[in-house]
């Protein structure tokens, strides 16, 4: 309903923004209990889903009635390489995992640059200011709420737990 009534770029942004915190809050629990895969990997999966699904329900639109042309065939597969690119960046070694949201951050990054090119600009810019505050500010919040609980005991030993060092 508020699509009707507001900037279709303003609805958009708070989309983006909603799956961002809502990512973020299921990858905080997942941290405070000592999952490896935390705050910051959490929003940016829900980050870049989100923005895939807007990016294919604009375009999509755009194309409606048009003959054997599928836009969306190019993302596909762009999804695809770039996850597979992103299955090579993660490293698992002695209960230590890297590379878990660089890759996710890789992710999102495939879906700004599809988005550039499908001409939404702005949409694309916003998800990657967005991309941007989930690395940095969330990598300060995280970091103290894994402090608060590890002092409070409540994380368990801590072992393999991300230290925000992800390379």
């Amino acid at each position: 309903m508020l699509e009707h009534f507001a900037d279709p770029n303003v609805v958009i942004f708070g989309k983006l923004l909603l799956a961002s915190v809502l990512g973020m809050l299921v990858g905080t629990e997942r941290a405070v209990v000592g999952k490896r895969a935390g705050t910051r990997t959490f929003a940016l999966v829900a980050l870049g889903a989100c923005l895939f699904t807007v990016i294919s329900v604009n375009v999509t639109s755009q194309y409606i009635g048009i003959v054997d042309f599928d836009p969306m065939r190019v993302t596909a597969g762009i999804v695809t390489g770039v996850g597979f690119i992103g299955a090579g960046m993660i490293v698992f070694r002695e209960q230590l995992l890297r590379g878990l949201t660089t890759a996710a951050g890789l992710w999102v990054a495939a879906a700004v640059g599809i988005a550039v090119g499908y001409g939404m600009y702005v949409i694309a810019i916003f998800t990657a200011l967005l991309t941007l505050a989930i690395f940095t500010l969330l990598w300060f919040f995280e970091f103290k709420m894994k402090q608060v609980f590890a002092a409070r005991n409540i994380s368990g030993s801590g072992q393999g737990l991300d230290d925000g060092t992800d390379e």
